[in-house]
């Protein structure tokens, strides 16, 4: 218990040491550039005591459960024996590896639903639009983004093949749909790409994506392992742009039929 509890206050002291200069910088426009006392001192300072618990607990949370997680799930799904290949084979055919690819698309879409931000980003969109912009279907979007991006990070992992020529290629389609898309989803779309990356997403797939190039043969987790992340930021603003351009070549069709 006093292991634990030296423990928790060393975490929670690098923590006030990360939180500090952000109260610092807040607490001295409001002073010294504003020129005005804080509105509820006493509000903000448990507030900042609950983020500071708040983060607390979540580092000591990833460190337990998420990163040990995420590496045992890519160490298993990858095995000889669940491959279905020959223990001494060292290059196994990236079809073998169809099982990884379904869990990263199934843990990038529901980790993206359960992104608090891109659930604060959907309920604004929707109410400051009057209802033009669903948030289920921008959310649902997003996470069918996340999900397509992560199986498609974790076969690039599996094949070795190069990072920067997905990237390129994803690019070169987002500036493609922006030329198209309706202006009022541009902005939306390309936020969606960052919100996605948040506090519960990037955890997972950062373990998911190191176990992954650590269980491969021949990948290095240094070189292979990391990436991910840069899919589940690039493909949602590819799903948003899409899901806008449908839903207005629906409309504009709609419309056309009336009599």
């Amino acid at each position: 218990m006093i292991d634990w509890l030296m423990h928790f206050a060393l975490k929670l002291l690098q923590t006030c040491r990360d939180i500090l200069p952000i109260a610092g910088i807040i607490i001295g426009f409001q002073l010294l550039v504003i020129r005005k006392p804080l509105a509820h001192p006493r509000k903000t300072i448990i507030g900042f005591f609950y983020v500071l618990l708040g983060i607390v607990f979540f580092l000591e949370g990833l460190d337990l459960a998420l990163f040990p997680l995420g590496s045992l799930m890519a160490s298993q799904l990858t095995t000889p024996v669940f491959l279905g290949v020959n223990p001494g084979e060292q290059n196994a055919s990236w079809q073998a590896y169809y099982w990884v690819y379904i869990f990263a698309a199934s843990i990038g879409f529901a980790t993206a639903l359960a992104e608090p931000s891109l659930l604060a980003v959907a309920l604004k969109a929707e109410q400051i639009s009057g209802g033009t912009i669903r948030a289920w279907g921008l959310r649902i979007s997003v996470a069918i983004g996340v999900g397509f991006g992560l199986a498609l990070g974790t076969f690039r992992i599996v094949t070795g093949s190069e990072l920067y020529l997905y990237i390129i290629g994803g690019y070169l389609m987002v500036m493609i749909q922006t030329r198209f898309a309706p202006k009022l989803i541009i902005g939306l779309a390309y936020d969606s790409g960052g919100v996605t990356t948040s506090m519960v997403t990037v955890p997972l797939v950062t373990a998911l994506g190191l176990g992954l190039a650590s269980a491969v043969p021949g990948r290095n987790p240094l070189l292979d392992g990391f990436g991910l992340i840069a899919f589940a930021s690039l493909f949602p603003v590819i799903a948003v742009l899409g899901y806008a351009q449908i839903a207005q070549w629906l409309s504009k069709g709609g419309l056309s039929s009336k009599p």
